[in-house]
């Protein structure tokens, strides 16, 4: 007799919208077909999840995969082995590539360079800038496009757009959620000097806490005047989160694992220019505001901000030394240290990882485990003690600022569209990469 399903995961404890239950789940034709009690239902494959915890597949909104232009730090592939090797099942990889994704044809060959090689799903966001911002309506319609990306500060040449008047046109074009990296460029400028040679923790004192927060102010009241969504990226100061909390009808809200578990105090000293990054690590008090800010609701989503560099590279004396660090497969492991902690619970840490994305980005097919969605399932191990070592590591810098990290909790599995692409820290399905598909441009994802 022919299977009914093409998988079955029998009798791990699943978390999604009912909440928690150890039960079955069977997937056909890369969609959940079933959940519930499937003991006398028959599958191709079957896997015992029998005392590890079955997630909805995580989806890291915020990575650059370095590709192309830069693929000595990283590339589509080995980007996506890392991801897959933490739990990630689908990504959002950034525009500030070389070329820049700006044009239609920079982002058709993304997609044609990542479907069939990258090892989770994708899409990229286009960048915006001066010369194409009356053109965004069309250009985030295109397919494999999950939005717009602004950098109002931290990029160079054309990606930058640091005046109001081209970010009113970049937010006057278009309808899809706008994501935004709010440094404000001209006070970065005029605060050049607070830079020290050589040290790495005067990093965050000349981008200091004003710095992010005129420019998510200028971000907002431009939202507002145009009535456009915007979604602000990698948010670090206690003020920002509590003036965000006043504006969540137009803008939404990430910070990253690195900010929630790294404090300047500690960080610099004992990393040096591992720890730098944009918009910097900042103190312990600005990282209680964050987590006040993941506990009372106002973050929507957790995006690891993936950004390597070569050890050559960030081995360079500050300030010639660049921004920017790993985390695609290590975002899903500190969360799941920090739920062990007592700092969020479960269920909050699926609604950062999945939930949130399915709700901000209007995806279609993605970020829930139910009936009628992909597969994507993110199997973990939550009382598993281990450390965080290089071997481990998959990003093609070889490199990791929480390296020796004894954490509690671990992915053993990634499952995407029904297809276990990692079990046990072993790559077993490769290459079977897709661009997701979303709500808001149905015609161009057909």
């Amino acid at each position: 007799m022919t299977p009914a399903y093409d998988l079955i995961v029998r009798g791990g404890r699943v978390v999604n919208h009912a909440g928690r239950a150890v039960t079955d789940i069977a997937i056909k034709d890369e969609r959940i077909a079933a959940i519930g009690d499937l003991r006398a239902a028959s599958a191709a494959e079957e896997i015992d999840a029998a005392g590890l915890t079955v997630l909805p597949g995580v989806i890291d909104t915020q990575v650059h995969f370095r590709e192309p232009g830069n693929e000595h730090k990283e590339d589509l592939e080995t980007g996506s082995r890392a991801a897959v090797m933490g739990g990630v099942t689908a990504v959002f990889e950034m525009p500030n590539t070389s070329p820049l994704t700006t044009t239609p044809a920079a982002l058709e060959d993304k997609v044609t360079r990542a479907t069939g090689r990258m090892h989770c799903d994708f899409a990229f966001y286009m960048g915006a800038m001066a010369g194409n911002a009356d053109e965004m309506a069309a250009l985030e319609a295109l397919p494999g496009c999950c939005g717009v990306k602004i950098f109002m500060g931290a990029s160079t040449g054309d990606l930058l757009v640091p005046d109001d008047a081209t970010l009113e046109r970049v937010l006057a074009h278009g309808r899809r959620r706008v994501a935004i990296h709010c440094e404000d460029e001209p006070r970065m400028n005029e605060r050049e000097g607070e830079r020290v040679p050589g040290d790495p923790a005067s990093h965050p004192v000349w981008r200091d806490e004003e710095t992010a927060f005129k420019a998510t102010r200028r971000a907002v009241a431009m939202a507002r005047k145009t009535g456009r969504r915007i979604h602000v990226l990698h948010v670090t100061t206690a003020e920002e989160m509590a003036f965000l909390a006043d504006n969540k009808d137009i803008a939404s809200v990430e910070t990253t694992p690195q900010h929630l578990t790294l404090a300047d105090e500690t960080a610099y000293p004992a990393l040096g220019t591992l720890a730098q990054m944009n918009p910097p690590i900042r103190g312990a008090a600005h990282q209680a505001g964050l987590w006040a800010a993941v506990a009372n609701g106002v973050v929507d989503v957790i995006g690891s901000d993936h950004a390597p560099h070569t050890r050559e590279e960030k081995a360079k004396p500050y300030p010639q030394s660049p921004s920017g660090m790993p985390g695609v497969q290590t975002l899903l492991p500190l969360l799941l240290d920090h739920m062990n902690a007592g700092r969020l619970t479960l269920e909050r840490l699926v609604d950062l990882t999945s939930h949130g994305a399915n709700r901000l980005f209007n995806l279609r097919d993605k970020g829930r485990l139910a009936v009628g969605y992909h597969g994507d399932l993110t199997v973990v191990d939550l009382s598993k003690q281990w450390t965080v070592t290089e071997d481990w590591l998959a990003s093609r810098c070889g490199w990791s600022p929480f390296t020796g990290m004894v954490l509690t909790g671990k992915p053993v599995g990634t499952i995407v569209r029904g297809r276990r692409v990692m079990w046990e820290d072993e790559l077993l399905t490769p290459s079977q990469g897709q661009a997701i598909r979303f709500q808001e441009t149905l015609a161009a994802d057909r």
